[in-house]
C-alpha cells in the first residue's frame, strides 16, 4: 500500500484518498454452492471435488472462521471480486486482505461512487454485501488504518487499539509469570513476538513503555 500511495501521490506531492471497505459477516455469508461451483469450474478431478465438498458441507452455513481451509476458500471466493475490480472497473491501486480491501485514487468522488457498483456485484454474484458502517474514505495524509498499522506519508505507526492490547497482554503475561503459570521462556517468547510487531513501525516509544511496565531492562 505504501508503494502504491507513493506512486499515486507523486512521492507525497499530490493529495490522494483511500476507500476502505469491509464485507458484512463474510465467513457466515459465503454461499457454499457458489463456492463449490467456482471450484468445480477450475478442478476436473472427481476425488478432489468429493473431498472438498465433504469439507465445505460439514458446516451448516458459510465457512468456519478457525478452519485451516477457510482462508484458502475465502481467497477462491473473493477472487471473483478481485477480477471485477481489476478488470471490469479497471482499478489500478487495489489491495485486499481476506474480506478487507482498499482502493486508492486521487478523486474522492470517484471512490465514493464505486461503492454502489461493488455492492451490486457482491450481491448479484456472491450473495454478499459491504458493511455500511465500515465504508470509509480518508485522505492519505490523515493516515490509513490497515492491518494493525496506520500508514502515513512518511512513516507507519501502530494502531491505537493494537497498542493498548499489547500493553494489556504484557501486564497479563507478567502476572502469569509471577504466579508461576508460565515459564520465563514462554514469557520471553511472548515479549519477542510483541517486539516483532513493533519492528514494522515507529515503535521505539512503545517498547520503552513496555520496559517501564515491566520495570526491567529488556534485550
Amino acid at each position: 500500500m505504501e508503494k502504491f500511495a507513493r506512486k499515486l501521490s507523486k512521492n507525497n506531492h499530490r493529495n490522494i484518498f483511500a476507500l476502505k471497505c469491509d464485507i458484512r459477516k463474510f465467513f457466515d455469508s459465503v454461499g457454499q454452492d457458489i463456492l463449490l461451483g467456482l471450484i468445480k469450474s477450475k478442478i476436473d478431478d472427481n476425488n478432489a471435488i468429493w473431498l472438498i465438498e465433504k469439507i465445505i458441507k460439514s458446516f451448516p452455513i458459510g465457512l468456519p472462521l478457525g478452519n485451516v481451509t477457510s482462508q484458502l476458500f475465502a481467497n477462491i471466493y473473493l477472487n471473483e471480486l478481485d477480477q471485477f475490480i481489476k478488470h471490469k472497473l479497471k482499478i489500478k491501486y487495489y489491495l485486499r486482505y481476506c474480506d478487507d480491501f482498499i482502493i486508492l485514487d486521487k478523486d474522492r468522488d470517484f471512490l465514493e461512487g464505486l461503492t454502489c457498483r461493488i455492492n451490486a456485484f457482491l450481491s448479484a454474484k456472491l450473495k454478499l454485501s459491504l458493511h455500511s458502517d465500515k465504508i470509509i474514505v480518508r485522505k492519505y495524509h490523515q493516515g490509513i488504518d490497515w492491518l494493525g498499522y496506520v500508514v502515513l506519508p512518511h512513516h507507519r505507526v501502530l494502531r491505537t487499539k493494537t497498542k493498548k492490547r499489547i500493553f494489556k497482554k504484557v501486564k497479563g503475561k507478567r502476572a502469569d509469570l509471577e504466579a508461576g503459570l508460565i515459564s520465563e521462556m514462554s514469557f520471553s517468547q511472548s515479549l519477542q513476538s510483541y517486539f516483532g510487531v513493533l519492528k514494522h513501525c515507529a515503535g521505539y516509544k512503545i517498547k520503552e513503555k513496555i520496559e517501564s511496565i515491566l520495570n526491567v531492562e529488556i534485550f
